[in-house]
């Protein structure tokens, strides 16, 4: 028998806090396979032209992806949150290759949903396994280190896939990414990923948050400062989804060449990603609702302000501040459900927020295509943008701050090895 002292917090958990970081730095790098690639594809090999059809890959993701958020969140206590995490990665392997050898755009669908169900299963283990061994006081400096991990792979792979894509064409070379980060990926979460459940338990025996009685719609509106969180967060997708369909061929209309087009696509992600690295220690130290208010705010303003844009230049600026706005908001999101959830119900809580969050990019392609297709490529713009503000709205006048929680921070566990 060997006693194993189980602890919270960052520095105590350090080695599999950075392997998870690691690991969904491969998940976020899966998905900027496409951020560049796949809208011209749909035009320039299967010569789809409506801009609703040209973006059903996105709403496909995304619903796919939100739906498996949400059973990840309610079955991770019940398998455990490494063999979800090992099943998505499983569930990766095929997108590469589909993407590659797709005769048809019902072959991009289906590479898709796979993605989508890999990134619920991956993104959300990961997210759950790093809160569960931070404890309260760092957890938003780790949802920060957490996605900016994940949206600097995405970046630097949107940005390496356009660039391969201009010198190469855009099958299949780009896609061989894929390939090696799915490997990879599996690889590490198999052998040295370890489950997080014993800090679930130690957390639970100090928290003073009340348990939810009906998690689904308190989670989803009715609890003020849960519902308010939600909300944000659905739109805060709903307008990444119209970005990720939307700019390639806003900027194509302009004139901007294909390299041009995948450096403002990864300016976005790429201050997003970047800007979490500082922003995700503010969620530790500030009142979440202020800071959810100020990103969403600004995420508004900088999509209004693309209307009038004609510049790479203008487009770079309002890119990063689009991408700042986003930073502010995404640690805090994750951190701020786990603030008003009890620990025992911290997975269903998050998957029902990332349900919600994710259904966003659905809502958001679909919204996107129906009204470019009547108004035009700027017309989605003032729409979400104006939507945007009024989400900021939400939380500036239904959310509340929460004081701090102190907490126990370790015990001892007997195992045998």
């Amino acid at each position: 028998m060997k006693t194993e002292t189980i602890k919270l917090g960052l520095k105590e958990n350090w080695k599999q806090f950075t392997l998870l970081v690691i690991v969904n730095a491969f998940v976020g790098g899966m998905v900027g396979l496409e951020r560049t690639i796949i809208p011209q594809l749909a035009e320039g090999e299967f010569g789809l032209a409506a801009k609703t059809a040209i973006l059903s890959f996105i709403a496909v993701f995304g619903a796919t992806k939100a739906i498996t958020n949400y059973y990840t969140g309610s079955l991770a206590n019940r398998f455990g949150r490494r063999n979800l995490l090992v099943a998505g990665w499983v569930l990766a392997l095929p997108v590469p290759l589909l993407l590659i050898y797709a005769p048809n755009w019902n072959w991009i669908i289906a590479a898709n949903i796979f993605l989508g169900v890999s990134q619920g299963l991956t993104w959300s283990s990961t997210v759950v396994m790093k809160i569960d061994l931070v404890g309260e006081k760092d957890r938003g400096f780790a949802m920060g280190l957490n996605e900016s991990a994940g949206y600097m792979a995405l970046a630097a792979i949107a940005f390496v896939t356009g660039w391969i894509a201009s010198n190469y064409g855009l099958r299949p070379y780009p896609f061989y990414l894929g390939i090696g980060l799915s490997v990879v990926g599996l690889v590490i979460s198999w052998l040295v990923i370890k489950d997080t459940k014993h800090h679930v338990k130690l957390e639970s025996q100090s928290s003073t948050v009340p348990l939810l009685k009906n998690i689904f719609w308190e989670a989803t509106w009715m609890h003020k400062d849960l519902g308010s969180i939600t909300q944000a967060g659905l739109v805060n997708n709903l307008n990444d989804g119209m970005v990720w369909g939307l700019f390639p061929l806003l900027l194509a209309s302009k004139g901007f060449t294909l390299h041009e087009t995948g450096i403002v696509v990864a300016a976005y992600p790429a201050v997003w990603s970047l800007g979490q690295l500082y922003t995700g220690k503010l969620a530790d130290k500030h009142c979440k609702k202020i800071l959810l208010f100020l990103g969403m705010f600004m995420q508004g303003l900088a999509l209004l302000g693309m209307i009038w844009a004609n510049s790479f230049a203008w487009f770079i600026a309002l890119s990063s501040i689009l991408g700042l706005g986003t930073a502010i908001v995404y640690p805090t999101f994750l951190a701020a459900i786990s603030d008003y959830t009890h620990p025992s119900q911290r997975p269903q809580s998050i998957g029902i927020f990332r349900l919600w969050r994710d259904l966003g990019y659905a809502f958001g392609a679909v919204l996107t295509g129906l009204i470019a297709d009547q108004f035009g490529l700027t017309a989605p713009l003032m729409a979400i943008g104006l939507l945007t503000v009024l989400s900021a709205l939400v939380v500036r006048y239904r959310m509340t701050c929460k004081p701090k929680i102190m907490t126990v921070t370790n015990f001892n566990l007997s195992t045998s090895h």
